[in-house]
């Protein structure tokens, strides 16, 4: 099952999508708002499927179904935390700020509380006021829970997973180590980010998501190019029930819950931090990675961050060339 949110109020009016994306149909007699649908998800769900079968079968009102109409499945969500579960990416980017690696972050998440009271719509432009902030895109999976009872374990935190999709969590490289160095975490450098058009059911993807990670890869487009093919389920050194039980250790969630993979980083095949598309390798999900890699092998990074002008689009494809989620596809604008 697929659904989205058409651009409708704050909280956008949610819809049900064919499985090829072309088609929508509404969903406002089962519940106004995707959140409304999570609140009372024993009685929807079964519901929303129903009318998802209908959709098919061409046997309910529907339209079609505009990516550029969408607005981000959840406009605005009660909790958007973002983990760190490819902890090659993590290396890398202390690396380039010269910071260390505890050997902790193998076996213990990082995580941080995002902003949630306004995610972008997956076409919307990222809106930047200072170029030499240092703006970047971050490729990466989420999911949306349920509600999650305190205490649950990785293994129960699994059977929480309502949706699955994507997300260009955006971040302000520059910002960020004068943040980090106070020790009280990210604000000023983790603006809005975009939620993809569609999120999906955990059976609609088959063997695409399995033991707790999304299989499959990443495309990641800047200006028109191939920047990024990074297989989300490979390197991740984390799960989404691990790191939906470390958010739980000492609270309970509340259903709508966003959490996020961190960026989407693979090895390269000899072990070491990975070679550019255009070289062979499977590139990057962010733009700080390529960066550190290129301060690693030249001295000097040499990939500017994201100017005005500048185009980002993410998207995974299924074994038929088909998009799964939609594609966030946005434009860096002034702001």
């Amino acid at each position: 099952m697929k659904l989205a949110s058409l651009k409708h109020g704050r909280d956008g009016r949610l819809v049900v999508v064919s499985n090829d994306l072309h088609w929508f149909t509404d969903a406002f007699l089962i519940a106004p708002s995707l959140q409304a649908a999570l609140d009372d998800w024993d009685r929807c769900e079964p519901l929303l499927r129903a009318l998802a079968e209908s959709l098919e079968h061409e046997a309910v009102p529907r339209g079609r179904f505009h990516e550029r109409d969408a607005a981000s499945p959840l406009p605005r969500a009660y909790q958007w935390a973002d983990g760190s579960a490819y902890v090659n990416h993590v290396e890398l980017v202390r690396k380039a700020r010269g910071a260390e690696m505890p050997d902790s972050f193998w076996t213990d998440p990082l995580m941080y509380q995002g902003g949630s009271d306004a995610f972008l719509a997956p076409r919307d432009p990222i809106p930047l006021a200072d170029e030499s902030w240092g703006c970047d895109l971050e490729a990466e999976v989420v999911v949306v829970t349920g509600d999650v009872p305190q205490g649950t374990s990785a293994t129960e935190a699994l059977d929480h997973i309502r949706l699955i999709g994507l997300v260009n969590d955006v971040s302000l490289r520059n910002l960020i180590p004068a943040e980090l160095a106070k020790g009280f975490g990210f604000v000023q450098s983790k603006p809005a980010s975009a939620l993809s058009p569609v999120f999906v059911t955990p059976d609609a993807l088959g063997d695409r998501w399995k033991d707790g990670k999304l299989h499959g890869e990443l495309s990641v487009q800047l200006n028109g190019s191939d920047f990024g093919k990074a297989d989300a389920g490979v390197d991740m050194t984390f799960d989404f029930g691990t790191l939906i039980a470390h958010l739980a250790k000492t609270r309970s969630l509340t259903a709508g819950t966003v959490i996020g993979s961190g960026t989407v980083s693979n090895k390269g095949a000899d072990g070491g931090p990975g070679q550019p598309v255009s070289a062979g390798g499977l590139g990057y999900s962010c733009i700080a990675e390529v960066r550190t890699v290129e301060t690693i092998q030249t001295g000097a990074a040499t990939t500017p961050f994201l100017k005005h002008g500048d185009t980002v689009r993410i998207e995974m494809l299924d074994d038929k060339h088909h998009s799964i989620f939609g594609a966030i596809e946005q434009t860096v604008h002034p702001a």
